[in-house]
């Protein structure tokens, strides 16, 4: 048994933090605030039809927008109440309910490789320390070997930068690129905010 994501425990804490989640952005959505430019700079990167895996794809903005704009999406999260939102307000994309540590999609059907895995919304914070390289490994598994991985997270949430990119590496993903925001901002030693597009090393 995987050790309990930091995302679960906060909902053991509290029952009502996924509800709270999603209303949130449900309300920043109404107020037409642009919760899309991850999935902009996804789309960029690919062609039309792609295969995409949105990891942690919470209430699902991500994985609605990819679908709309015709690709192959998978969102998966560990989370039902949230799997459960994107089904409602983003319909389109193939939900599953998986801790990423545990992923194994082609056992559910749902066949491999994606052309891109993102995962966005400091997902990588949430993860439970120990399964962080298990995680990566397993975007590996599942990323094509032309593939790229898009894994962006805040600094200040007790992983490194320097950490996360050596599981990375250990992981068999190496950067292709390094950026401070989603709107492609160049990443230094004093950015806040990491975006990684990471390719299979080799």
């Amino acid at each position: 048994m995987v050790e309990q994501s930091i995302w679960m425990q906060k909902v053991e804490a509290d029952p009502g933090h996924s509800q709270w989640y999603i209303e949130r952005f449900r309300a920043m959505a109404r107020a037409g605030e642009d919760l899309v430019g991850e999935a902009r700079l996804v789309d960029a990167m690919v062609p039309r039809g792609a295969r995409i895996l949105d990891a942690g794809c919470g209430p699902g903005r991500l994985s609605g927008y990819l679908s709309a704009a015709g690709h192959d999406v998978v969102g998966v999260d560990v989370d039902p109440a949230l799997i459960e939102a994107a089904e409602q307000d983003h319909p389109g994309p193939r939900y599953v309910v998986s801790d990423l540590a545990e992923l194994d999609l082609p056992a559910r059907g749902i066949p491999e490789p994606f052309e891109v895995i993102v995962m966005a919304g400091n997902v990588m914070a949430f993860l439970a320390p120990s399964t962080r390289t298990t995680v990566l490994g397993k975007l590996r598994a599942h990323l094509a070997d032309n593939g790229r991985a898009v894994i962006g997270f805040g600094a200040g949430r007790e992983y490194d930068f320097d950490q996360f990119l050596a599981d990375a590496a250990g992981a068999g993903l190496v950067p292709d690129l390094l950026l401070s925001t989603w709107d492609l901002r160049p990443f230094d030693d004093d950015s806040e905010f990491l975006v990684a597009l990471l390719r299979p090393a080799g």
